[in-house]
């Protein structure tokens, strides 16, 4: 398993994937990329991530599975930030009012915001 810390950057799109891992990149981060919420637990490094940006509506599972199930596991509560092309109160009523949604398309200074308010509540709670 990775000793180094990254940001998951989950998404179906290869030119989201491709701009917000770049735009991650551009913020001093660490990013690494996943097409499917499936390829991100399949990675032995998943547990070192130190928060997920994902796409809400992916093929497989959705985004909001993949942090439905990472809730229920309790091993880790890594933070999360949701980009989607829905409305932000659609997400909210499946997750809660704690979540970080970002709609599409998203600018630089809002991705920078949502993950610093992450990293800061990281193991404040569920985030």
């Amino acid at each position: 398993m990775a000793t180094t810390s990254f940001i998951a950057i989950i998404d179906d799109e290869a030119d989201v994937r491709r701009a917000t891992s770049s735009l991650v990149r551009s913020l001093g981060f660490t990013a690494k990329s996943f097409v499917s919420a499936e390829e991100f637990l399949a990675d032995a490094d998943n547990r070192s991530a130190s928060c997920i940006v994902s796409d809400v509506n992916m093929t497989g599972m959705s985004g909001i599975e993949l942090y439905l199930r990472l809730q229920e596991e309790k091993v880790s509560r890594v933070p999360f930030v949701f980009i989607t092309a829905f409305a932000e109160s659609q997400v909210r009523e499946y997750i809660g009012e704690h979540v970080r949604v970002l709609q599409k398309p998203f600018h630089a200074d809002a991705l920078a915001a949502c993950l610093d308010a992450a990293l800061k509540s990281k193991g404040g709670g569920s985030n």
